[in-house]
This record gives C-alpha cells, structure tokens and sequence, in this order.
C-alpha cells in the first residue's frame, strides 16, 4: 500500500532565496497551520466533545502543522528513494512535535498535550501511536492534499502577493503576543503549576 502511495507523489522543491518562493512558503505554511488547528480541534471533538483545544496562539493555527509539511516539500525531490520519504515522513513530524513540547515545557512549564500514558512514549513529547499516524498523514499530504495546496496557490497568486508580507508580520506579532502572554501566566503563581490540557 505505501509503494503505491509514493508511485503517485508529486513533487515541489522550490528555491527558497527570491520572494515569489517566500511568498509562496508563507502561503504553505498559513493553510497547513490553519488545517492542522481543524485537525487538532476535531479530534478534541471526537475525543471529548468540546471543539475548541487551548492553543498557543492567539489565531486559529497550529504552526508544528506549518512547518512540517513546509520542510517535508523542501526536503523531497523527484529524486529520493521510496524509503526515504518514508523516513522523512516518520522523521520530520516526530522531531518537530519532540522539539516543539520540549521547548515549550522548558519555555513555559507548560505541557500543551501529553502522551505519558500512551505506550512507547518519549517523554511525554512524542509516542509511537501518533508518529505513525503522522507518517501516513504526512504521506496523504505529499500525494494529495499538497498537489492541490500548489494548484490554490497558483489561482489566488495575483491577490497573495498584495497581502502576504501582511500575514507574515500577523505570525509575528501573533507570536510575540503569546510568548508574553504565556511568558506572564508562567509568572503568576497560581498560573505556573505546569498545567496540562
């Protein structure tokens, strides 16, 4: 099954040093962030019947589902084997969700999920289960989803380019206003008892 799934990927390996590229990382990184809030939101819904999981934004996005499939496309070429991607596709998520729970327990004292009870764990941080549901995720993404992504991008083109720096500049003042508001709850006593939710 996997050997079929990677016979039909397709590709994107851009130049990341002009702005047309930047724009267009930019454009990758907002809808995987935006689709993964959707993600992370519905399976709290499935999980315990409230929509809405505490986020570390201020905005509806998850930025471990930007940077993931933005790294796994500049990654990828044509040219790569079968079981690397496969590898990539295990690799790279598994590495972002470690580094991204670490820092932020480290940060914040905060843990913002926790896989302790879940078997092959790491940490807390990251578990076998749900790397292998990132992997095949992430496989469906490099066949089917991103296809489409690039194809979206090429039709809405000619207005991104009028409004991304925008939306990058939102990333980093929504960024800069949850570090200080996270950075103040770490402060506050009552508010700094390594909450997990």
């Amino acid at each position: 099954m996997i050997i079929n799934l990677l016979n039909g990927i397709e590709f994107q390996n851009p130049d990341l040093f002009n702005l047309e590229e930047a724009a267009a990382l930019i454009f990758y990184f907002t809808v995987y962030s935006f689709l993964g809030w959707l993600l992370e939101n519905s399976y709290n819904f499935l999980t315990k019947r409230e929509f809405f999981k505490p986020n570390f934004l201020f905005g509806p996005f998850k930025p471990m589902y930007g940077i993931t499939p933005v790294l796994l496309v500049y990654l990828i070429s044509p040219e790569t084997n079968g079981g690397v991607v496969i590898f990539l596709c295990f690799f790279i998520p598994t590495l972002v969700e470690y580094v991204t729970g670490a820092l932020l327990q480290k940060l914040f004292n905060r843990k913002w999920w926790d896989y302790t009870d879940t078997p092959l764990q790491l940490h807390g941080h990251i578990c076998l289960p749900f790397s292998l549901s990132w992997m095949v995720l992430s496989l469906l993404c490099i066949k089917w989803i991103h296809p489409v992504i690039v194809s979206t991008y090429g039709a809405v083109e000619p207005f991104w380019a009028w409004v991304w720096s925008a939306i990058g500049l939102y990333f980093l003042a929504d960024l800069v206003l949850a570090i200080r508001k996270h950075t103040l709850q770490e402060l506050m006593p009552e508010k700094a008892n390594n909450q997990i939710q």
